[in-house]
């Protein structure tokens, strides 16, 4: 047979193959059941496949899976019932050897798992969320993180992770903003060809690397009022320059897989626009990988969106529109077969579909390499060196907002701190929505950092957790108090969660110690699915701050969250603020680095933050026309996009442009002195940013088109040179074409979207010497 000859290309392989299968076996390889349902563990930790999953072979087999080794509270997976890495890999060897047994061409399956900042099993490293990932500008060692988070994640059989999420975020009051990188597309975009480049590699055959999917597909992040999978109200220009840019970029760096998004833009579900998945992606861009929905979304063209009016009519609408697998596979296995029989599809539609997901299996490798090696997978997973490497993400992803009177750097000794808050010692809180469970010993918190730091032995770390996120018990505030009296300076943890319910309980918030009840509280506030109205910190944690500060010491406020939080007082009144976002299993190290000044604090904010959710949007890349203020406050935000502060201070200097005038296919440098002032090292972030004076369609008021992250001993000068050509100055009008047109453009370079200084180039027209 043809197809299991692998000295063949790829293509002719594929065609033999299909020609080979029924229509039955065709709508298989389409689909994409749950995984956790297809093995049952023994108590000696044995593995063998379910019944349901047999039946799911008998009927025509199972294309890919979905999340076999996902662990959390929705999968109802657990620490006790789950998989450790190696008994993780054998299991998947155990699924796939049963797959290729039990149908009658041997087709292997394809492993799908969720990879959002880490692999979601048992074990894995967790690394920081996206939103810190992004606070980084780090591109190297997002690379680095992405390819251990393949290695991992291949290493017990998973061959398709569902990340990266490319959604700009234009309402952070969106659930989902943790997920994200930032609210600036073209930062969005670098992030996702360095994606490209850690998790798929030069080659997908490999024990190190996984297919990519992109989402979610598109436009998903600027839903109406930030409520997730809300419609979309956009014009077809402005999609194409804001929130299609990342993806495409993605594209262009070889991504193999693309996911569909649950909204509707102008009335179009995404999940059947054939505009979308086919005319531009296809067409237009060159993709030349498979197509997934996400979960449930062919459902809610029936229920939902109502543009089908029964399963046959959903399904059809989406095969033809391009949607290759569905995850979750109810609706393709349900509905397939009678829509061909009705005539709502054609064999040759399937044919194709099945065509997109054998060739990625065949470059997988999965046909000559099904299985995975459980040794390699224990030894790999949470390796040591991967730790480190969460460390380092999240000691880069920290943003210093504020230090009054240098209240930061702490010092070591003579020092006596009282650590408060809700997020001061949770594991889960610090994690981030898609994370499994954890072992207590594998997540580094806050006040465990602290600790570390300072000794546990040295009687410097008093500790009270003062109240929950949510809810407006007061119970905690008096051990709270009493311990920040105690103190020299107080280190209040505060912020959101994302944590889904692990069964772990609740807290005393007297005495901090865990509590495991019937009905144990839920702190979540963020995450899928938990959008809200305002960006306030919840519950009574103002009101605890604002008691603490009476006692007048220094009070630190250390958020961590998944989403902006908008705090005026706190923003007025504590000694310093520093933005954590969800730092992963490493979070509480990382933090007390930065408090202690043994890292200088490099993140900068890719998300503005208004001083109040009226505000919202308070993106920095708004139109000129956006207005001038409202009655009660400016439209600026509190702190702005690119902010961030650190332990010394940088200047900026002779800030030129070579040559001043140039063709539109040319090329100019704009460079920029940038000098260390102060007293310690650091990394600074020098930022581009480029308007476009006078345009065919209106223009973002700025937009940042490049940055560099340098690290400066004392009194070093560094000269820093961007490019400046084609894709910084194009935009795209109103035939949807990337022109760039002649006129003035000013170039401004500095250290956030409000600190910079400027200079400008000229675009001569085309035939005009230059």
């Amino acid at each position: 047979m043809d197809y299991k000859d692998a000295s063949l290309p790829i293509q002719e392989r594929v065609q033999d193959l299909i020609g080979r299968m029924t229509t039955a076996e065709k709508i298989g390889q389409l689909i994409q059941p749950m995984g956790w349902k297809t093995y049952d563990k023994a108590p000696d930790g044995t593995v063998q496949v379910t019944e349901e999953f047999k039946a799911d072979m008998e009927q025509g087999g199972v294309g890919s899976l979905y999340g076999v080794l996902r662990a959390d509270p929705w999968t109802e997976v657990t620490l006790e019932t789950g998989l450790t890495p190696r008994q993780g890999a054998v299991a998947t060897n155990v699924i796939q050897q049963y797959a290729m047994e039990h149908s009658r061409l041997g087709i292997p399956i394809l492993f799908g798992e969720e990879c959002s900042h880490g692999h979601m099993a048992i074990g894995a490293t967790v690394f920081p969320v996206p939103l810190t990932v992004g606070s980084t500008w780090n591109m190297e060692l997002y690379r680095k993180m992405c390819e251990a988070i393949a290695v991992e994640t291949r290493s017990q059989g998973g061959a398709a992770t569902y990340s990266p999420v490319l959604d700009v975020v234009r309402d952070p009051r969106w659930g989902r903003t943790e997920e994200c990188f930032a609210e600036d597309p073209y930062l969005i975009g670098e992030f996702a060809v360095e994606a490209m480049k850690g998790l798929q590699g030069d080659r997908l055959d490999s024990n190190q690397t996984i297919v990519a999917t992109l989402k979610h597909f598109a436009a998903y992040g600027s839903s109406e009022g930030g409520r997730n999978a809300a419609p979309v109200h956009m014009g077809l220009r402005e999609l194409h320059e804001i929130d299609l840019l990342p993806f495409k970029k993605a594209v262009e760096a070889g991504a193999c897989s693309v996911m569909t998004a649950y909204n509707e833009i102008d009335g179009v579900p995404c999940t059947s626009s054939t505009y979308l998945l086919n005319d531009l992606l296809r067409e237009q861009w060159g993709f030349e990988g498979f197509v997934i929905t996400d979960f449930g979304a062919i459902q809610m063209l029936v229920h939902g969106h109502n543009t089908a009016e029964n399963g046959e009519q959903a399904v059809a609408q989406s095969l033809q529109a391009g949607v290759d697998m569905e995850m979750s596979g109810y609706m393709y296995r349900k509905h397939l077969g009678q829509a061909l029989e009705q005539g709502l599809i054609e064999e040759k539609d399937l044919d194709l579909a099945v065509r997109r997901v054998l060739e990625m299996k065949f470059r997988l490798g999965l046909f000559e390499k099904p299985f995975v090696d459980p040794e390699f997978a224990e030894r790999i997973i949470g390796c040591e060196d991967h730790t480190q490497l969460a460390r380092e993400v999240a000691q880069e992803g920290i943003v210093l907002l504020k230090n009054e009177g240098n209240t930061l750097p702490l010092a070591k000794t003579g020092t006596k701190l009282a650590v408060i808050g809700p997020n001061a010692n949770h594991i889960y809180n610090q994690l981030g929505d898609y994370t499994s469970p954890q072992p207590r010993e594998q997540i580094v918190t806050v006040l465990d950092g602290i600790t570390r730091k300072l000794g546990a032995d040295s009687g410097q770390v008093l500790y009270a957790p003062g109240c929950r996120i949510k809810g407006d018990s007061r119970e905690g505030f008096a051990q709270a108090l009493a311990c920040a009296e105690q103190a020299d300076a107080i280190v209040m943890v505060m912020g959101g969660s994302s944590a889904r319910d692990f069964g772990e309980g609740t807290i005393d918030l007297r005495t901090g110690a865990s509590v495991v009840t019937d009905d144990p509280w839920n702190d979540m506030e963020c995450g899928e699915g938990i959008d809200r109205a305002s960006m306030n910190l919840m519950g009574v944690q103002l009101e605890l701050v604002q008691e603490v500060h009476k006692l007048g010491k220094p009070v630190i406020v250390m958020y961590i969250n998944g989403r902006p939080i908008a705090e005026p007082w706190i923003d007025e009144h504590v000694h310093a603020i520093v933005e954590a976002w969800y730092p992963g299993q490493e979070g509480g190290n990382a933090i007390a680095d930065i408090l202690f000044g043994d890292v200088n604090p490099s993140g900068r904010l890719t998300v503005s933050i208004p001083k109040h959710v009226g505000q919202l949007p308070v993106y920095y890349h708004a139109k000129r026309t956006r207005g001038k203020r409202y009655l009660e406050m400016d439209l600026a935000p509190q702190y702005p996009f690119g902010y961030g502060l650190s332990y010394t201070e940088f200047k900026y200097e002779n800030v030129r442009v070579m040559p001043e005038v140039i063709g539109p296919e040319d090329e100019a440098q704009v460079m920029v002195e940038v000098t260390n002032t102060g007293a310690v090292s650091g990394s600074e972030v020098v930022q581009l940013y480029i308007t476009d004076v006078s345009a065919s369609v209106t223009r973002a008021e700025m937009s940042l088109k490049g940055f560099r992250k340098i690290h400066l001993e004392p009194g070093q000068t560094q000269t820093v040179t961007f490019p400046v050509q084609k894709e910084h100055l194009a935009l795209i009008d109103s035939r949807l074409q990337s022109v760039v047109e002649p006129g003035e453009f000013r170039l401004m370079v500095g250290r956030n979207s409000m600190d910079w200084t400027a200079c400008s180039l000229h675009i001569q027209k085309v035939g005009v010497e230059v």
